[in-house]
C-alpha cells in the first residue's frame, strides 16, 4: 500500500520547471531510490515533500486519506516523515550526545538543553551512537567531527527520531546519504537502511552509486528534466537503453 503518493506534483524557479507535473508513490516497508541525472529534480522533489519548498501545483497525499497542496517544514514531523541533507545539519557547538539527546526530548532546542535526561534518553543516545560507530566521540563536539563522521550522526539522529524520539516518523528520505564516505562507513548506513525496512519504515533514496541501488532497491523511479522517464525493479530499470543514455548520457 502506498504511504505517500504525489499526484501532479509541480515546482518551477522562475519559469523553469524543477518538478513536471510528477505523480509517483512510495510502498510502505519499502526502499524506493530515485536516481536522474544532475538537474532532473531529486532533491527537489525531496524538499517539496519535507516542506523546504511550496507545491506550486497538484498535491501529495499521505497515508491514503491526507491531501495536502501544502507542506510546512515545521509540520513535517506530524506527517510522519524526517529526512538528511546532502549538507549535512547538525548542532555545530554542541557535543556530538547532546545532538541525539536533542532530537530524543522537547523539540524546541531551548527547552531541550535544560530538559532533564531520563534513563531511557541516555540509553537511545547510547543505542544510536554505537550503531553508527560514534559512541566514543560522544564528548567531542560536532564541529570538529570529519566529513564522514558527521554524515554518520546526522543519520543516528534520525535513527533517534525514528525510534525514540517525539511523534510516529513512518518514512525517512535519505538525500546523497553515502556522497564522501569511506566503505566501512558506508557498510553501516546500508546496514540502518536495511534495519530501517525491518521495522517496516519506508525509506526513500537519492543517489548515484548504482551497486547500492541495486542492493538496497525495492523500487526504483528515474527523473529527468523533472518528469518521469522510468520506474520498476532496478534490474529491469538500469538495462533500458533510455536510461543508460538520459543517466550517463550515451
Amino acid at each position: 500500500m502506498p504511504l505517500l503518493t504525489t499526484h501532479n506534483l509541480t515546482k518551477h524557479f522562475d519559469g523553469v520547471y524543477a518538478v513536471n507535473k510528477l505523480s509517483i508513490s512510495f510502498e510502505s516497508g519499502k526502499i524506493t531510490s530515485i536516481i536522474g541525472p544532475n538537474g532532473s529534480g531529486k532533491s527537489t522533489l525531496v524538499n517539496v515533500l519535507t516542506g523546504m519548498h511550496e507545491i506550486d501545483g497538484g498535491e501529495v497525499i499521505i497515508a491514503g486519506a491526507e491531501k495536502l497542496t501544502r507542506i510546512r517544514a515545521y509540520e513535517v514531523p506530524f506527517y510522519g516523515i524526517t529526512r538528511t541533507f546532502q549538507d549535512v545539519r547538525l548542532f555545530e557547538q554542541m557535543p556530538v550526545l547532546d545532538n541525539i539527546l536533542v532530537v530524543l526530548t522537547e523539540r524546541s532546542i531551548w527547552r531541550s538543553l535544560f530538559e532533564r535526561h531520563t534513563a531511557f534518553h541516555l540509553e537511545k543516545a547510547e543505542e544510536v551512537l554505537r550503531k553508527v560507530g560514534l559512541w566514543d566521540k560522544r564528548n567531542e563536539l560536532a564541529k570538529n567531527l570529519s566529513y564522514g563522521q558527521r554524515k554518520l550522526l546526522e543519520i543516528a539522529r534520525v535513527l533517534a527520531i525514528v525510534h525514540g524520539g517525539v511523534g510516529d516518523i513512518e518514512i525517512v528520505f535519505f538525500d546523497e546519504p553515502f556522497a564522501g564516505l569511506f566503505p566501512e562507513m558506508t557498510k553501516t548506513v546500508v546496514a540502518v537502511m536495511k534495519e530501517l525496512r525491518e521495522h517496516g519504515k519506508t525509506v526513500v533514496l537519492i543517489e548515484h552509486n548504482m551497486d547500492l541501488i541495486r542492493e538496497l532497491s525495492d523500487h526504483l523511479y528515474v527523473l529527468d528534466a523533472g518528469q518521469l522517464l522510468a520506474e520498476g525493479k532496478p534490474s529491469e530499470v538500469l538495462a533500458r537503453k533510455d536510461v543508460i543514455e538520459a543517466y550517463l548520457g550515451e
